[in-house]
């Protein structure tokens, strides 16, 4: 069996059917490509539908193969190698609150801007810059005895790039936010899970191609907000 397989790889890269000698003697015009599969996908059932045997493209000259590496696969490449921050919010108070009283909610400016990463094909002049840019932070509270600013439980990017606003010190307790959630029982014994989630507008641009948009990324984590009883003194 290794015997035949040898014969019949020899045949193809090697005996003139189609290449000869490996393509040795055209280095510089062009290169052999060969299927590759993403480790991050590999599980995909698209990940292997490429089973042709290395072959060779003439350098400059497009593909025929339909599933070779264009600007947008690269694109999408580079999508999945963003290295999105995890989706931590800032709080005041923070982790415990008060029965009807605001919670203000916002984002780390600097930690949460736009991010890029360029993908490219080495020897072919194919590359793509993917831009991942968070665009909204969307609030569950955890329960529905409670409200959300805005009402939506979506709080839009800013025109200074920032989603929420930190507390200034001195603001007064019942000052509504711009963006946070008020609690209308206490949580007792236990905690409220409050749900935040991030969504990146995600565009990419190539030098070869006008580029677009891809599908948008959401990304959340949850945090435990204890919720009190304002306690009272009567005389």
């Amino acid at each position: 069996m290794g015997d035949l397989v040898g014969g019949v790889f020899d045949m193809y890269f090697k005996d003139g059917n189609p290449y000869k000698n490996y393509n040795l003697d055209k280095q510089g015009e062009g290169q052999f490509w060969a299927a590759a599969v993403d480790e991050k996908r590999k599980d995909e059932p698209a990940a292997k539908a490429c089973d042709r045997l290395p072959f060779w493209v003439t350098k400059g000259a497009p593909t025929k193969e339909p599933l070779a590496v264009s600007p947008r696969i690269l694109a999408e490449y580079a999508y999945g190698q963003i290295p999105v921050p995890d989706t931590d919010i800032t709080m005041a108070p923070e982790g415990e609150t008060k029965v009807n009283l605001p919670t203000w909610v916002w984002l780390d400016k600097a930690k949460f801007k736009k991010i890029s990463v360029t993908a490219t094909l080495p020897g072919t002049g194919l590359s793509a810059t993917t831009t991942a840019e968070p665009v909204s932070l969307k609030l569950d509270p955890g329960t529905s005895d409670a409200e959300t600013y805005p009402a939506s439980g979506e709080c839009p990017i800013g025109d200074d790039g920032r989603i929420g606003m930190p507390r200034a010190k001195g603001t007064p307790a019942d000052t509504d936010p711009p963006c946070g959630v008020r609690y209308l029982r206490s949580s007792g014994d236990a905690s409220y899970e409050l749900g935040a989630t991030i969504t990146w507008r995600v565009t990419w641009t190539s030098t070869s191609e006008p580029g677009g948009t891809l599908p948008p990324g959401e990304f959340g984590a949850t945090q435990d907000v204890v919720v009190r009883e304002i306690q009272s003194v009567n005389r």
